[in-house]
């Protein structure tokens, strides 16, 4: 493969076509609009995607004559990330006078200091392009990567509510035009910027990643910066080289072959929901937990599994589905069975210059069944203290098979496997789940950190046993949202 020269970031801001050279690649699109373009209206809250008062719009082509509409948290988002794409801050809604959602705010009296309102504005903004906010629920869990400080949820809810009544303009048309113009501005092949003693390479097609991982083994791989993100902006770390495989279409694709369904690496997980909810309703609901909306529109899959976080949400799931992970390098692809993949704190099975493409994700058989509980502090927006996931096969009332995976019990996302042992062979009741409870404790030895104490890990272990026999058996409320 060979690099192109250098080439300027080229991207449409609100509206007008912009192009940046000369900056670092790890400056923020935070930081730029605000120090660079003077859009104050876009704020910095926490820098780490979390509170929602730096809320943008990203636009980018469909692939199908229209334009891809999400929200993003803009303090983690790198600017070579704008390359071929638009955004649009809150000052693009003001432009000929209120929008509808800015009224909205006003009339409920959904905004009090103001520094949230931005964040809120843009979010609402997008889910009602995106028809995300068709009643209360909805709005609400659009809302939830979005912090307010002064607690005006309710008057913002139903500014929510009145936007979502409003009808949506017809922008077929325009769309198309925005998508050509950015499709000239992405041209062909790699894209390759360089600034300020950083290189950026994106890549559009999985040869093209190969080759380019092969030359930088050292380079750090970046899809939704939602936790490359934090390494800058909370860290202060230096990454010489990065390679974005946001654009890598090999990698965004979502397939159902032989039972199985397989979820390309760059695959976001609000683009999964549907098909793994399809999959069994417990992990539409799991990705539902999973941070807050902004994060589940740039964050992906394959980047949730291969940082090796120990309190990772997909891994535990997966792995009691039996999950198999592809990866490839160079020429050469190999798979392993996901559990494979995590071989102690901070190391996974993969070579320099190997990268993973796709999570094999095994369907259900009709005497199996599935349960999936995520722990935390907060219902939404927050990481987990624990998150088990059981399978269980069934031959009439005996199980014949357990697979029981645990996250935030061990340095890695890991599997009970004495639990298992003492599952199998038995009825799903009281007994089994006494044997498997006591068997936990030679299974895990649990941290204590700032989330959870060793002794409640453990015991939140235990009681969501009981949880998933009391699912099993039916009749018995366990969720906030049915799932069933």
């Amino acid at each position: 493969m060979r690099f192109d020269s250098a080439t300027p970031i080229r991207y449409i801001l609100n509206g007008e076509e912009r192009e940046i050279s000369g900056v670092k690649p790890t400056t923020t699109v935070l930081n730029h609009l605000r120090q660079t373009e003077r859009l104050t209206g876009t704020k910095e809250g926490c820098a780490e995607g979390d509170c929602g008062a730096c809320t943008v719009l990203m636009l980018e082509p469909d692939g199908q004559n229209g334009l891809r509409r999400r929200a993003v948290n803009a303090c983690i988002q790198f600017v070579p990330s704008l390359h071929g794409r638009a955004i649009e801050t809150v000052e693009h809604l003001g432009r000929d006078g209120p929008h509808a959602i800015q009224t909205a705010m006003v009339e409920t009296h959904a905004s009090q200091c103001g520094f949230c309102t931005p964040g809120f504005v843009m979010q609402l903004y997008a889910g009602w392009l995106n028809g995300a906010i068709s009643d209360r629920q909805k709005v609400k869990d659009a809302i939830s990567g979005n912090l307010c400080r002064c607690t005006g949820y309710g008057p913002i809810v139903e500014a929510g509510l009145r936007l979502a009544a409003t009808p949506l303009p017809d922008t077929a048309k325009a769309d198309a035009a925005v998508a050509q113009h950015l499709q000239a501005l992405r041209g062909e092949g790699v894209f390759r910027y360089a600034g300020a003693g950083g290189l950026w390479l994106s890549p559009g097609d999985v040869d093209d990643l190969a080759d380019a991982y092969a030359a930088h083994p050292e380079a750090v791989m970046v899809a939704g910066a939602t936790d490359v993100g934090l390494w800058v902006t909370k860290q202060h770390r230096d990454l010489p080289v990065m390679i974005d495989v946001s654009r890598v279409a090999d990698l965004r694709m979502i397939e159902e072959a032989g039972g199985s369904l397989f979820i390309g690496a760059a695959v976001t997980h609000r683009d999964a929901q549907k098909k793994l909810a399809a999959l069994h309703p417990a992990l539409g609901e799991l990705v539902r937990r999973f941070a807050g909306a902004q994060i589940r529109n740039a964050g992906t899959v394959g980047g949730n599994i291969a940082n090796g976080s120990p309190i990772g949400d997909w891994p535990p799931a997966f792995i009691a589905l039996g999950a198999r992970l592809h990866l490839r390098q160079g020429d050469e692809a190999r798979n392993l069975a996901l559990e494979d993949f995590f071989l102690a704190y901070g190391r996974q099975d993969r070579a320099p210059g190997e990268f993973v493409t796709a999570v094999e994700v095994p369907g259900l058989f009709a005497h199996q069944r599935f349960f999936c509980h995520k722990i935390s502090k907060r219902f939404d927006s927050d990481i987990s203290a624990v998150l088990a996931a059981l399978r269980l096969t069934f031959e009439g009332d005996t199980i014949i098979d357990a697979r029981l995976a645990f996250g935030g019990m061990a340095a890695t996302p890991k599997r009970a496997l004495g639990a298992e042992a003492a599952l199998v062979g038995r009825a799903f009741d009281a007994e089994a789940i006494a044997l498997a409870a006591a068997a936990l404790a030679e299974d895990f030895q649990p941290l204590d950190d700032m989330r959870a104490s060793s002794a409640y890990r453990l015991t939140v272990a235990r009681n969501l046993l009981t949880r998933f026999r009391l699912e099993h058996e039916g009749g018995t409320a366990t969720r906030v949202l049915d799932v069933a």
